[in-house]
């Protein structure tokens, strides 16, 4: 059986991250999905919250525009104590 899930059940592992360095940058939902409109990347408000929520599956390319937008290199979003540190505050 082919597993396409981590293994809290969500679709994506980077979410959290994009969510903890959204609100480190101070941005709603919107507006982040607006810059990255801005990149020529279609998002909007709800793509957004199901990243951030594991609901959604995130594809290489959006994965390299976050990177970009938030100016890290990718295995960043994916690291397990980023949001995790926030989480102990």
């Amino acid at each position: 059986m082919f597993i396409n899930k981590s293994p809290d059940g969500k679709n994506n592992v980077c979410g959290k991250n994009i969510a903890y360095m959204r609100k480190k940058l101070n941005l709603s939902q919107r507006e982040l999905a607006e810059r990255l409109q801005l990149m020529g990347y279609d998002m909007d408000k709800n793509a957004i919250q199901r990243i951030e929520s594991g609901q959604r599956f995130i594809t290489d390319i959006e994965i390299q525009a976050f990177a970009n937008l938030f100016g890290v290199d990718i295995p960043i979003l994916f690291s397990e104590e980023l949001a995790e540190d926030d989480s102990k505050h």
